[in-house]
């Protein structure tokens, strides 16, 4: 383990701390989620160590930027396992930097927890060493798709969806639900991430007439695609997001009143009745003055899962860590989390996925209607008839 024997930095770390490195991107495109998963595992870390830390010994929480560069997240990662000693890995974000530092940690047969990044082929590698948290991209819209198939009942939809690992395979993998489910692909069109302009793709859009458009994007490119929706006066039975940047506050704050009635996928809500959840978002708000998003709550609960698996590993040695987490079994303020090999997966936590919509400004929980904190809004008004 990367047990601090002598004091460092600056005082900051004593003997015998547990110190790990986490690679995030703090800087460039994907920093809001850098951000909001590093608060939570501050949050966290303050929590686990307040309660006697893991065995006795604090965390200490050593942050690394990636920039959101998988080349970058790579060295990050290798110079842990292989300078550090760092016997276990855990964070990132985008699906490309999390298929780096997996690579690196299977290479090295030391233990990764992937915490955030949903490409499908991160646990279908066959891989020993590398475990997930979140449900994959294949799960995330299973929500959505039930309040589809239950509620709105289309016969079309168009997929939008930005050129990224997350972006391509969240599109892939609903064009085959919604085929399954009966919808016609009508249009699937991917664009570049970081694009000004979606009116060429929107007119495409415009003139197919979907019942769903559903967009899988992050957060600035989520809030450009409503407004210049709003803007060419799109219609559709139901503007629907995969999830990331749809389901954290600063889409509304960034698309404004375009953002009113869309839904998305999401992983968490506040209103989940999983013991901490409400507790967790409530100190997130308090302490940093903004609202947690799923990333955060999936970062929070991923430094339960570590401690957990640090205190009952038989030695701080990469198998025996790596054999306590293939025994997780717990609930944490995300939900339940025990890692399976099942359908194609290995390490792969399961759980049941929700659905928010904008109603009134705000995200509320709709779907499953048994974690709903407000009843849906169907059908949505068309632009002209909205105030």
């Amino acid at each position: 383990m990367a047990l601090v024997l002598t004091l460092a930095w600056a005082g900051q770390v004593q003997a015998k701390d547990i110190v790990l490195g986490v690679p995030l991107p703090l800087t460039g495109a994907q920093a809001k989620f850098g951000e909001i998963i590093k608060k939570s595992y501050e949050i966290a870390q303050e929590e686990i160590n307040a309660k006697g830390g893991v065995k006795g010994d604090k965390l200490v929480l050593k942050f690394e930027d990636s920039q959101g560069k998988p080349e970058i997240a790579r060295s990050i990662v290798e110079k842990l396992i292989d300078v550090d000693k760092q016997p276990v890995i855990f964070a990132e974000y985008t699906s490309a930097c999390a298929k780096a530092v997996a690579a690196v940690a299977e290479e090295r047969k030391t233990p990764y927890l992937v915490v955030a990044s949903a490409a499908d082929e991160i646990t279908q590698q066959n891989y020993k060493y590398v475990f997930r948290l979140n449900p994959s991209n294949a799960y995330y819209a299973s929500g959505l798709l039930g309040f589809m198939a239950g509620v709105v009942k289309p016969k079309s939809i168009a997929i939008l969806y930005e050129s990224s690992d997350f972006g391509t395979s969240g599109a892939e993998e609903m064009a085959k639900s919604a085929e399954k489910a009966g919808m016609k692909v009508l249009l699937k069109e991917k664009y570049e991430k970081g694009a000004v302009d979606f009116k060429p793709i929107l007119s495409k859009v415009k003139a197919a007439r979907p019942d769903v458009i559903y967009m899988v994007s992050y957060v600035m490119d989520a809030a450009l695609l409503m407004r210049q929706i709003k803007e060419l006066r799109v219609d559709a039975g139901l503007f629907a997001g995969g999830a990331a940047g749809f389901a954290i506050p600063e889409f509304v704050d960034n698309a404004k009143d375009a953002a009113e009635y869309v839904v998305t996928a999401t992983l968490w809500s506040p209103q989940v009745p999983f013991a901490g959840a409400k507790e967790y978002f409530e100190k997130y708000k308090a302490k940093y003055g903004s609202e947690p998003s799923y990333h955060g709550a999936l970062a929070y609960s991923s430094l339960y899962v570590i401690a957990d698996a640090l205190s009952r590993a038989k030695s701080m040695k990469q198998d025996d860590i790596r054999d306590a987490l293939k025994a997780t079994d717990m609930t944490t303020a995300f939900g339940p989390v025990k890692f399976l090999d099942k359908d194609g997966y290995q390490n792969q936590n399961f759980m049941e996925t929700l659905v928010l919509q904008v109603i009134g400004g705000k995200h509320q929980t709709i779907w499953p209607e048994k974690y709903a904190s407000a009843k849906y809004v169907f059908p949505i008004p068309k632009w002209r008839d909205r105030k």
